[in-house]
């Protein structure tokens, strides 16, 4: 069974790092694009950070210039280095997986169980 096991959440102070990491465990053929999303108390779940299988990237405004993303697809892992956090970078970082194949099965969209991240002041 495929799923996404996220890790490297924590707690860290404004201006601190951290990397997240997201592996998809299985027997995986293919992974479309991977991202980084976050949820905050009382807001909508947004997306962070987006890479697709060539390297192509996309960043919200909000984190271009402190958070890289990144993956391994030899590892089908993906990664996300967060630099200068802030306050309000804090929320619960879920990895998502678009167009995955394994063996005969193919999921349009995958989650994981998500990881906190605290930035505190």
């Amino acid at each position: 069974q495929v799923q996404l096991v996220e890790s490297g959440g924590g707690l860290v102070q404004a201006g601190g790092s951290l990397r997240l990491s997201c592996a998809a465990s299985g027997s995986i053929s293919n992974i479309n694009a991977m991202g980084w999303y976050r949820q905050a108390p009382g807001k909508q779940r947004e997306l962070v950070a987006s890479i697709t299988r060539s390297g192509s990237t996309y960043y919200a405004d909000s984190v271009k210039g402190r958070l890289t993303i990144s993956r391994d697809n030899a590892k089908n892992t993906v990664y996300l280095q967060m630099n200068s956090l802030k306050p309000e970078d804090t929320a619960v970082f879920y990895c998502n997986a678009e167009g995955l194949s394994s063996g005969s099965y193919y999921y349009n969209s995958l989650w994981g169980q998500g990881t906190q991240v605290t930035v505190s002041s």
